[in-house]
């Protein structure tokens, strides 16, 4: 890995487990920005149906029609043009053995946890490096049981009756500029789809690297959890820095059966070069539930609103997250909930901290429609600002559209308590110790949700953000 200028160290996680990059060679590296050229190569790279090739172009000539959003962050220094949109590690393949595949990047998982976790609480695991997935696997019980859990490019081919009775059904290629330009040029991925009555009891995971310079990551998801099925994937996200903007426009598209249940846990890190665009969403049928715990970390600019339609009866979601907005970050994401079905419910609980200058925002949509009769809904939205120069808003557009329904908002914003930091310093508890203290407090309703190491790595980065801070 690279050497960095400043190195910020807590235990066994450091910024330069993440922030480093590896002297990767490339046997398949595309010219920078987007064209049907570009696509039809990536098409091409990925041996695809004919089918796909038209979904690619349809959508390469919607997101040339397409503006940048007028509203949230400022994207204008993310130059579409500079961006590498396919880069293929040298000798990259889709192992099926951790042994299979190569030292370089085994090296770089092996020192991101991967794949250790696999042997000691995983069902399988998925390892994508900039635009190949490089390593898929599944424990053999589940495959018995005719689950999938598979490199997305893989399964265009190997599962296309599912694929494309699902594939692009959730989000079109019009939603907006990057889902048009993600359609275009998507590349790996997770496709899991878990049978009816299936019951996985232990997580699977993907986890997802991109390296190259100036590079452009499109993972697809698709899930699709049948009824009275339960599933839980956690994904991972890292980039190093090369102070040139990087570009994460992934897609998650998930379908949740009757009564069916689906946590998606995701903790991601990228770099402060990042531009992090992704779109989530997910729609449940009758009584099924679906759960979105989330942690955003590091990237320079962030636009994520993870999104729940509860269309059938009794159906319900939660969506639990974090963020932390430090010097030169403005992380503006949130959550959307479509009610649709009668008797629905949602729980919103979102937690920010802003540091150095970082900028959060909690931007949010509650849409209870005039059908979903006797629904409810509350959301709970907290800030935590560090210091007299970060910035925190709440942009929360609620719709409640019929009058036998309940919505309550919450929201706070303000500094670290005066009385609590009064109460631990006079039990002669460090300074630093007594604020980390009270934000691991601020962010625990989030945490504890999280898988154990997981969570262990969450506390672990905040404290590296929190490294020096003067409150």
């Amino acid at each position: 890995m690279s050497n960095n200028d400043h190195i910020q160290t807590l235990g066994e996680v450091s910024r330069a487990l993440f922030d480093g990059y590896d002297d990767a060679a490339y046997s398949n590296q595309f010219e920078y920005g987007v064209s049907e050229s570009v696509v039809r190569k990536i098409w091409e790279q990925n041996k695809e149906p004919e089918w796909m090739l038209e979904k690619r172009l349809t959508s390469l000539k919607v997101f040339q029609e397409k503006a940048m959003p007028k509203w949230g962050p400022n994207l204008s220094k993310l130059d579409l043009s500079k961006i590498c949109y396919y880069a293929r590690p040298e000798w990259a393949k889709n192992a099926q053995t951790w042994d299979d595949v190569p030292e370089t990047i085994k090296n770089t998982f092996e020192r991101l946890g991967i794949p250790e976790a696999e042997r000691t609480m995983l069902a399988g695991v998925g390892a994508q490096y900039d635009s190949e997935v490089v390593y898929h696997n599944l424990k053999q019980e589940l495959r018995d049981k005719w689950v999938v859990f598979e490199d997305m490019s893989v399964a265009v081919n190997e599962h296309a009756e599912l694929i494309q009775k699902y594939f692009m059904k959730l989000i079109p290629a019009n939603d907006h500029i990057f889902a048009a330009l993600h359609w275009a040029v998507w590349s790996g991925g997770t496709f899991l789809y878990v049978p009816k009555g299936v019951e996985i009891g232990e997580p699977l995971q993907a986890y997802f690297r991109m390296n190259v310079k100036s590079g452009g990551q499109f993972e697809h998801t698709l899930m699709i959890i049948e009824d009275e099925a339960t599933a839980h994937y956690i994904e991972g996200c890292s980039a190093p820095k090369y102070n040139t903007p990087s570009l994460h426009a992934g897609m998650v598209e998930i379908f949740v059966g009757k009564k069916a249940k689906m946590r998606y846990t995701s903790v991601e890190n990228w770099s402060i070069d990042t531009y992090n665009l992704n779109t989530k969403r997910a729609v449940v049928q009758e009584e099924g539930y679906m759960e979105w715990v989330g942690g955003n970390f590091w990237s320079g600019v962030t636009m994520l609103y993870p999104c729940t339609i509860l269309q059938g009866r009794k159906s319900s979601c939660d969506h639990l997250g974090v963020a932390f907005a430090n010097a030169g970050m403005e992380v503006d994401g949130g959550a959307k909930v479509i009610h649709i079905g009668e008797e629905t419910s949602s729980n919103v609980l979102m937690k920010s901290l802003s540091k150095w200058g970082g900028l959060s925002t909690y931007r949010g949509l509650l849409d209870i429609q005039p059908g979903a009769h006797n629904s409810v809904s509350r959301i709970d939205c907290d800030a935590l600002i560090l210091d007299s120069q970060s910035k925190n808003d709440t942009i929360p557009d609620i719709r409640v559209r019929n009058s036998s329904s309940l919505c309550a908002h919450e929201a706070s914003a303000g500094r670290i308590n005066e009385e609590q930091m009064h109460y631990l310093r006079s039990r002669w508890i460090s300074e630093d110790a007594a604020k980390t203290m009270i934000i691991n407090g601020f962010i625990s309703p989030i945490v504890k949700e999280l898988p154990l190491e997981y969570a262990a790595e969450l506390n672990a980065l905040i404290a590296l953000e929190m490294e020096g801070s003067v409150g």
